[in-house]
């Protein structure tokens, strides 16, 4: 197997930590080390500072609370270590979850650690580096494995009360809009429209899976030498909800142009060799034994996603100025809060003519 080299940097500032109190609570925890632990940052991810940890030829990662004033229920590590803990023996590749520790006095804030899974990151869902082919099978894994984590059976792996179950798009909607107006930082009409209109016209009928609320080509990791992920990642966001919510914030990536936050939209599928929206889409209810998706639902569903992401870039952009995002690109990240709120507004406004 080829070894893939992390994209790491030395540990931002605002995020230093203890590395001897780590030190002393991993052998505790995990077990014998072998050597003295190092210590750096990945570049990527927005939300929860993440750290690669190396001793005497082990390598784990670490997953922490960002520092500084939080938004009310975000970054939320602990759930993130036991969704990955409980689908440990199912067709969802994860990492190995390894320890949790909610003691705020070992490195300021609540963190986990996980095995490391060496491979390879996808930031661009055009896959440039890739051929026609390669593309095409790497989008047809990202396919089955979430309809893998959507065929799962909560109950059966321990997670029955992971969320409250029933009414997820109502929540969801209610919750990022106050996300979103917590840490706003201009007016965004696209954005106050939607928040008066999405709670009005939620589709009929109600479903409940495990939901990974981020799911997206950067957020797996693939074998270094084949389209096999080998592990999903950044399970914040996960809890149990409507899997077609789900689905659909996966698939907008084929709605957003190219530029505003890693987007698919307008290209030559073909010439590229990645499927359309209605292919995946189609490979998707074969894989999960749905028939269809009704296009008005699916329509719904595409703008309530838009609007989701534009509430998560608006935090991000929040955190930026605060000083204490995990990321040297969050103010960019952050400035797309608009022209989605934007495009999400629009096919709003699309789907009221039809």
């Amino acid at each position: 197997m080829s070894e893939i080299q992390p994209s790491v940097r030395p540990v931002a500032p605002q995020h230093a930590i203890d590395v001897g109190r780590l030190e002393e609570w991993l052998e505790a925890t995990v077990g014998p080390l072998g050597g003295p632990l190092e210590v750096v940052q990945f570049k990527g991810g927005q939300s929860n500072p993440t750290y690669l940890l190396t001793a005497g030829g082990q390598r784990f990662v670490l997953r922490r609370k960002p520092p500084g004033k939080l938004l009310p229920s975000a970054h939320a590590v602990d759930r993130e270590y036991r969704v990955i803990k409980a689908l440990a023996e199912t067709d969802v590749p994860v990492a190995r979850a390894l320890a949790l520790c909610e003691d705020d006095g070992v490195i300021g804030t609540m963190f986990y650690v996980m095995e490391y899974v060496s491979g390879r990151v996808f930031w661009d869902p055009k896959l440039p580096d890739l051929e026609p082919g390669e593309r095409s099978r790497v989008h047809d894994e990202i396919n089955r494995v979430i309809a893998a984590l959507h065929s799962v059976d909560h109950e059966a792996v321990g997670l029955g009360d992971f969320g409250k179950t029933g009414e997820y798009i109502a929540r969801q909607v209610a919750r990022w809009s106050k996300q979103y107006q917590a840490s706003e930082t201009e007016k965004i009409e696209a954005m106050d429209n939607l928040i008066a209109w999405l709670p009005a016209n939620i589709p009929p009928g109600d479903e409940t899976r495990i939901v990974h609320g981020d799911y997206r080509i950067d957020n797996v990791i693939f074998d270094p030498d084949e389209p096999r992920i080998r592990a999903v990642i950044d399970w914040e966001l996960s809890t149990l909800g409507h899997p077609l919510a789900d689905f659909a914030y996966h698939c907008m990536v084929w709605r957003i142009p190219p530029g505003v936050f890693r987007g698919l939209g307008g290209l030559d599928f073909a010439a590229l060799g990645i499927p359309t929206e209605r292919a995946y889409v189609e490979a998707y209810c074969r894989r999960t034994g749905r028939e269809g998706i009704p296009q008005r639902e699916w329509e719904y569903y595409m703008a309530y996603n838009m609007f989701r992401i534009a509430a998560i870039a608006q935090g991000v952009m929040a955190r930026a100025l605060q000083g204490n995002a995990s990321s040297a690109e969050a103010m960019q990240t952050g400035r797309a809060a608009r022209p989605l709120a934007e495009l999400a507004w629009g096919q709003v406004e699309r789907l009221k003519l039809t």
